[in-house]
């Protein structure tokens, strides 16, 4: 049976006692944390409880849709795993997006009901008008002036013993928001077939074991951790804000309890890899990282590398919230064979797919692809769009059939998704990542894709990160590379402002890929995906840069 509720029943079977998840609960006098703690044993029975409280006392149908919106901890993981034990559709949104953007998802998706922290239910009765659906709510927390039922209060149901739904492999399980980094944010169907896909394809392709112990940067992997019968350290951080991490606090939980895995995005994986360069800080037992959600700079890959086990490396799974697992590749392959040729313009290299994926690339359209019979498979090393299919692909989005049409397309009863990332295979059948498709800049010249341009004027030691982006109209859009300075490098004069971009645009002659681009802007902060922290917004820049250009030629 594919629910992969049975896997957290069976690893409470064979290690009841070991600690499936810790999470922050302040500091002891001496400084160190304390952490509320749950053993396998306790988790299975505490979401068999609250899955039984979710059927017989609040009457919740099979299938219902329950937005569950709740801190990353025990209380996260296990509600998580209730819903999936009854059956029940769970919708999971970034908090961080903002209230208005939470609230246009959540509407997209009419739930039928919502599990969350008091501020959550507050909003949900201002705006009862747009969750007309929404009948079976429980608050964790304290409840205010609204009814229903607490989470105590569900806790304290009758025990009826084991809950485990009998489901279907493509019964619905969850709805999962993508970031909104290229367009509006969509509902994603998971059903139970993905997610048991993603746990067995990560769990087997990395060699994860019973006994772990993991510090998951990323709330789902809690989940997954659960499933695997790895221990989940919650991290004292802002889920919302990875880049925003305090390093001191990761090293502290890692030493406390011999963290042996880690995930973390990009730009929290800086954070930590810069604290440790700079203290002189290894994490002696920390021997797998991972981190996606946009490409590892080499800087990142490097530092963290040398923070960790010797033998330990730092892997990169590739993917998307329509598509995980995808492919990977490991910190020891991109330093010794990828990372030059990065630099040089050639892309990031994600690596070779996982087993049981099937891709192609296929020429670039800029449109619905209605059959595999209509695509035009390239050849090895020319650009174009990548399409995966699979058991943990996706096959449609909630309510969104115009976007189901641009990302999907059919071969027969299988469907194959749009990655919407350019790039292309090499003669190991390893991806190359050039960008997003909706990112290129079309110039009169023909195509220039993002990641190859901007590898060329990151090898500047003042600049942390660029973005080329389009200005005009496509098919004559004038090429603009926005630049961030490293922290504490942007120019203070003018005439050091000069002297920057005199050297960009040197930089720039040195390859042919960005020899016509004449135009470079200076920007504090690029904007940036709430959910890694990492993804560049180049559609507001685009806007940004082209309103910076006409204040520059307009009369005074």
């Amino acid at each position: 049976m594919p629910n992969v509720a049975a896997r957290l029943a069976e690893m409470a079977r064979l290690q009841p006692d070991a600690v499936a998840v810790a999470e922050p609960a302040g500091h002891d006098a001496q400084g160190r944390g304390r952490y509320r703690r749950a053993t396998f044993g306790q988790l299975d029975a505490d979401s068999d409880r609250l899955a039984g409280a979710l059927i017989h006392d609040l009457a919740v149908p099979r299938g219902a849709r329950l937005a569950l919106l709740v801190r990353p901890g025990i209380d996260f993981v296990s509600l998580m795993f209730a819903l999936l034990k009854a059956g029940m559709v769970t919708v999971l949104i970034d908090p961080g997006m903002g209230r208005r953007n939470l609230a246009r998802c959540l509407e997209q998706v009419e739930p039928e009901g919502f599990i969350g922290v008091s501020v959550v239910h507050a909003a949900r009765v201002v705006l009862r008008g747009r969750f007309p659906l929404a009948r079976y709510n429980v608050t964790v927390g304290r409840r205010w002036f609204w009814g229903g039922p607490t989470l105590a209060q569900l806790r304290r149901a009758p025990d009826r013993g084991p809950q485990l739904a009998a489901v279907e492999p493509d019964e619905p399980a969850a709805i999962i928001f993508t970031t909104g980094s290229t367009g509006p944010a969509k509902g994603v169907l998971y059903t139970h077939q993905t997610f048991d896909s993603q746990v067995v394809q990560i769990r087997d392709f990395y060699g994860i074991e019973p006994g772990g112990i993991d510090l998951p940067g990323f709330p789902m992997f809690g989940l997954f951790n659960s499933a695997m019968g790895v221990t989940s350290v919650i991290p004292d951080m802002d889920p919302t804000r990875p880049a925003g991490v305090d390093p001191v606090k990761i090293v502290d939980a890692a030493r406390q309890w011999g963290i042996t895995q880690m995930f973390g995005s990009p730009a929290m994986l800086n954070r930590i890899g810069r604290y440790c360069e700079e203290q002189k800080v290894r994490i002696d037992t920390l021997r797998r990282v991972l981190s996606c959600g946009a490409p590892v700079p080499v800087h990142v890959l490097r530092r963290m590398k040398a923070a960790i086990h010797p033998d330990g490396d730092i892997h990169t799974p590739y993917g998307a919230t329509e598509a995980l697992p995808v492919a990977s590749i490991g910190a020891g392959e991109v330093l010794r064979e990828t990372a030059a040729r990065t630099g040089e313009g050639a892309g990031t290299c994600v690596g070779r797919r996982f087993p049981g994926v099937e891709w192609r690339v296929i020429r670039i359209v800029d449109g619905p692809i209605g059959s595999i019979d209509q695509c035009e498979p390239l050849p090895a090393s020319q650009i174009g769009e990548l399409i995966v299919r699979g058991p943990a692909v996706t096959r449609q989005y909630v309510n969104r059939p115009e976007a189901d049409a641009l990302a999907k397309i059919r071969d027969g009863s299988t469907i194959w998704h749009r990655m919407g990332d350019a790039g292309y295979l090499d003669l190991q059948d390893r991806f190359w990542f050039c960008g997003r498709v909706a990112h290129r800049v079309l110039t009169a010249a023909g195509p220039m894709y993002t990641v190859p341009c901007e590898a060329i004027f990151n090898r500047h030691e003042a600049i942390y990160r660029s973005a080329l982006v389009g200005v005009g109209t496509p098919g004559s859009q004038r090429p603009v590379v926005v630049l961030e300075p490293a922290a504490g490098l942007m120019p203070r004069t003018p005439a050091a402002r000069r002297l920057l971009l005199a050297e960009i645009c040197e930089l720039g002659q040195t390859s042919p890929l960005t020899r016509p681009i004449d135009t470079f802007l200076l920007h504090p902060s690029l904007p940036v995906d709430i959910r890694h922290n990492a993804k560049i917004f180049r559609e507001k820049l685009s806007v940004w840069a082209a309103k910076r250009l006409a204040s520059r030629t307009t009369p005074k």
